[in-house]
């Protein structure tokens, strides 16, 4: 069975879940996802592998075509989300970070209070699942940032650490990204609904 998915134009996560339609729709075939951007192109693929399917991709006339092939065992996971720790202990809390300094007011006394939250975290016994980065403060998941070893810290002792592939894009630091993961809003709102989420 064959099937094309068409995603070009479309923005997160809408490519992974246009693609995440297709695979339930069928038992085991391949299907095609098209996509005209990068981080799509990362996001989809990470989808398809990390839920037990091949997945090759082949540019042309700046498109990206990722050819996925489903086999008849892969149809369990297609739901999970991709860089989730899906074995973590239920009821973790997960961490929602939306601006690269903590509380309102004074921006300095944030960014101190922001690299304050890290250094307990990291000195707390119960840690979270996971912490996910979108807006400005993806800024603190990339090289030079005033918290970045404290978040490698957490980073190896098992916390998923996720920034929202969007917001590197849009900041232009995709490159320069130094822990965790790129992620999608796919991955992260399927991450909120798997445990407890406290939002800074």
């Amino acid at each position: 069975m064959f099937t094309n998915v068409d995603a070009r134009g479309l923005s997160c996560p809408q490519p992974v879940i246009a693609t995440k339609k297709a695979l339930d729709s069928i038992n085991e075939g391949v299907i095609v996802t098209i996509v005209d951007n990068e981080i799509s192109k990362e996001n989809v693929i990470k989808f398809a592998t990390a839920n037990q399917c091949d997945a090759s991709c082949e540019e042309k006339n700046g498109a990206f075509y990722i050819r996925i092939t489903k086999a008849k065992t892969a149809g369990l996971t297609v739901s999970l989300p991709t860089e989730a720790v899906i074995n973590a202990p239920a009821g973790k809390v997960v961490y929602f970070i939306n601006q690269d300094v903590l509380g309102q007011g004074s921006m300095d006394l944030g960014a101190v209070l922001m690299k304050s939250f890290f250094y307990t975290l990291t000195e707390m016994d119960e840690l979270p699942r996971s912490i996910l980065f979108v807006n400005s403060s993806v800024h603190l998941t990339v090289t030079g940032s005033p918290v970045l070893e404290l978040i490698q810290n957490l980073a190896t002792r098992g916390v998923t650490i996720l920034s929202c592939g969007t917001c590197l894009d849009y900041y232009k630091i995709k490159d320069k990204l130094a822990v965790g993961s790129v992620s999608n809003m796919y991955t992260i709102v399927a991450e909120m609904n798997a445990g407890p989420v406290v939002t800074l």
